[in-house]
């Protein structure tokens, strides 16, 4: 049978399947349009299938909060090539997903998958119907979220590097002055990486680990074993400096510590938890 142009279009317009992959699903479907959506989600799940052992690298990160800024959620959409994370309807997509995360704020990746993204479609049948139209593994493999709490404070967003990377940053004091400060926060942890607000955040096995490492280089260079705590102890100490937020050298300021820099802004004004998403 004959397929008309506006036809196709449809089909397009509803998956983001190519014009050819769209003409090919109607002409099978007689010319069905829902039938060949049909179609093209199960060719999705054929395709997922057999790239599920495939490892998707690339993607985008999408950073947002809420417009009160009580709430926040960062979501990765992976992908197998840089390619594919360019194009705009990917992108649009990972927004689309990032907006049904903050209306419903699911408590993690799962749940996350089973919300609907449109017309009775879920989010996880989505990114199969993706997988079809794309050819390569399309999952939301990360997902976090962040509220402000009762006691006030808000939450602030960062994307970096193109979707490469996003951050959500709560601070535990309210107000549009803060939110410049807040954004900066969250370029610093984008940028620097810590794994921790405060040295108190760091998991024991951790800090345990970095003594051990310490005393070991300490041993190395010949030091007195008397010595190695104190050595030791030390080098944890630039650890701290080095890898948790508040503690690190402020990357726009001169010298001061992320926790100078806010001081400056209020003496009470803080980082109460932050979450951080990259590729690779």
């Amino acid at each position: 049978m004959s397929i008309s142009a506006k036809d196709v279009k449809a089909l397009r317009d509803q998956t983001g399947a190519g014009m050819m992959d769209c003409k090919k699903a109607l002409t099978e479907a007689n010319g069905d349009l829902t039938k060949a959506i049909e179609n093209l989600r199960k060719k999705g799940q054929k395709i997922s299938a057999k790239r599920a052992d495939r490892e998707a690298t690339e993607g985008v990160v999408i950073a947002i909060t809420s417009e009160d800024r009580s709430n926040g959620v960062v979501v990765r959409l992976s992908c197998e090539t840089d390619f594919v994370s360019k194009n705009e309807d990917f992108v649009n997509i990972a927004k689309k997903i990032a907006d049904v995360a903050l209306q419903n704020l699911p408590a993690d990746v799962d749940a996350l998958n089973a919300l609907t993204y449109e017309d009775g479609l879920t989010i996880g049948e989505k990114t199969i119907e993706q997988t079809g139209v794309i050819g390569e593994k399309i999952e939301v493999n990360t997902y976090e979220k962040l509220e402000a709490g009762s006691d006030g404070g808000q939450v602030l967003p960062y994307i970096h590097m193109g979707h490469r990377a996003g951050v959500i940053v709560a601070l535990n004091q309210q107000g549009d002055n803060f939110v410049e400060p807040g954004k900066n926060v969250a370029m610093q942890v984008a940028a620097m990486k810590p794994i921790a607000i405060d040295k108190d955040g760091v998991d024991a096995t951790i800090v345990e680990k970095e003594i051990e490492i310490g005393k070991e280089i300490a041993r190395k260079e010949g030091k007195p074993e008397e010595m190695l705590e104190r050595i030791s102890t030390g080098k944890l100490n630039k650890f701290f400096k080095e890898r948790t937020l508040l503690n690190q050298a402020y990357v726009k300021g001169n010298k001061e510590s992320v926790s100078d820099y806010l001081k400056t802004l209020h003496p009470d004004l803080t980082v109460t938890a932050f979450k951080h998403i990259a590729l690779g």
